[in-house]
């Protein structure tokens, strides 16, 4: 049923991404650092369960790019890398937080609000979210769940130094996948068929 649910809410977002396709969010490419303690219970995913560092590209963004106070979606690109070379892309989108509502969008009424995937990964442990909270300006605290549970620590995103060329960075989860997590075929379909999908 969760399956189910997730995948109508991935049609309406296709339909959501190709009109915003046409739109000119405004966006802010970041070098930082994805601070990660490990997990006191392994899932079987490494990326998660060890303690470790990731140098990142992060893309702060605003789907459609209305002005301050009014609602928007706010975006958070994440690419994980090791000097030039990159290995997982990172989608997240303003959604809430608990276990229904992380799953549907939601537009954003002040800078603290949440940010997850959305749509699931597969997992050794079942399908499973990443999701983002503000902190402050330069900084996010990020955490998992799985589908329907409670949301488990996963680290700290610091935004350390802002980048030139912006729209010289295509993020992309589908040919990217985050090391350890697969997208189920109907994510990647629902990806691939939305013109808006890459941010």
């Amino acid at each position: 049923m969760i399956t189910t649910a997730t995948d109508a809410v991935g049609r309406a977002l296709a339909a959501l991404r190709s009109t915003a396709s046409s739109l000119h969010p405004a966006g802010d490419l970041y070098a930082g650092r994805l601070t990660r303690p490990g997990s006191d219970d392994p899932i079987g995913v490494p990326w998660i369960d060890n303690a470790g560092e990731d140098e990142v590209t992060v893309r702060v963004s605003r789907l459609i790019g209305l002005p301050d106070p009014l609602p928007d979606l706010p975006g958070l690109a994440i690419r994980l890398r090791k000097g030039q070379m990159r290995y997982g892309d990172l989608l997240l989108t303003s959604t809430g937080w608990d276990p229904l509502t992380r799953h549907l969008v939601m537009p954003a009424w002040n800078a603290r609000w949440p940010l997850t995937t959305l749509l699931p990964y597969r997992s050794p442990v079942g399908p499973l979210v990443i999701g983002a909270r503000p902190v402050d300006v330069r900084g996010y605290e990020l955490s998992w769940a799985r589908v329907g549970h409670r949301w488990e620590r996963l680290g700290e995103l610091t935004l350390e130094m802002p980048l030139p060329d912006e729209d010289a960075v295509t993020f992309d989860p589908v040919r990217n996948p985050l090391p350890g997590l697969q997208q189920y075929g109907w994510v990647e379909r629902l990806r691939r068929a939305s013109p808006g999908a890459p941010a």
